[in-house]
């Protein structure tokens, strides 16, 4: 894929998933993501995924008064920093991110060695009213972003979307066509939508492109305004839930071995396999 050569990749990778859960103390909130990022690499992991949202409260009251712009703000420097001391690929959750007038739900990656590597703004925002049990409108507050994102780590090509995307499954192949074996999604479902979705969607992903899926939540809050579902997981290629936390705080540690990404890409070729003379997914 574009040019990426895996052979000499580490084939054996440790993730590391942070279910955290932020409250109204911003600085609170982000020495408790330092805490884990430097726990989960003490632990051995080498790629580390922060949730949706994990330096504030979720909630379009919250998004104005806790956003940063980028890369000016305080949360995009400490995350550099800790990417750099922890030597880990670090995927920064998603935070509000402000551009003069516009807010963004913007997710973070940076390098081992502190480099950014890419920021992706929220492409489906969340609007959805499901009446007596949740109706949330994210397009008050926030512009969608236009960009399919993804990038290049010692593990390969990394894809990176944020929660709400997760139910555009053209998305997902898009990142697949180019190059991605795994793709990471930070979130936040709520008690409705996630019992009802949250695994089914991550399996769906795996399975539609082949690859390794992150889900990476923020933890139960009853005291929150959007208490979320929490069950951050890592899902296999096949679809497999390799392994899962519950509602509450903790840190989620998986070995992932590329090589089956591969081995399964190559047994069932449903990537050659796309009948492009009659349908074809373009990147516009």
């Amino acid at each position: 894929y574009m040019g990426i050569e895996y052979s000499n990749m580490q084939s054996l990778l440790r993730v590391a998933v942070c279910q955290l859960k932020p409250g109204l103390n911003k600085a609170s909130n982000l020495a408790q993501a330092v805490t884990a990022i430097k726990t989960a690499s003490d632990q051995g992991a080498r790629l580390i995924c922060l949730p949706e949202c994990f330096n504030c409260p979720y909630g379009n009251e919250y998004f104005e008064k806790y956003a940063e712009e980028i890369p000016e703000g305080e949360t995009y420097s400490l995350l550099a920093q800790t990417a750099r001391d922890c030597r880990v690929v670090l995927v920064g959750g998603s935070i509000p991110e402000r551009q003069g007038s516009q807010l963004f739900n913007t997710a973070l990656a940076f390098g081992s060695d502190g480099t950014f590597l890419a920021k992706h703004r929220k492409m489906h925002l969340f609007d959805v009213d499901i009446p007596g049990k949740i109706t949330f409108c994210e397009s008050k507050t926030l512009t969608a972003g236009n960009n399919v994102t993804f990038f290049d780590c010692e593990f390969g090509r990394i894809g990176l979307a944020i929660c709400y995307d997760i139910r555009f499954p053209l998305l997902a192949q898009l990142m697949q066509q180019n190059g991605c074996r795994i793709l990471v999604y930070p979130g936040a479902f709520n008690s409705t939508t996630g019992p009802l979705h949250w695994e089914l969607l991550a399996r769906a992903r795996a399975v539609d492109t082949q690859s390794v899926v992150v889900m990476a939540s923020v933890a139960f809050d009853p005291t929150a305004t959007y208490p979320a579902w929490g069950h951050s997981m890592v899902v296999g290629p096949v679809g497999d839930v390799k392994s899962q936390l519950n509602r509450d705080e903790g840190i989620l540690i998986t070995d992932v071995n590329l090589a089956e990404i591969d081995e399964i890409r190559a047994r069932i070729p449903i990537s050659k396999q796309r009948r492009d003379d009659v349908y074809h997914l373009i990147h516009k």
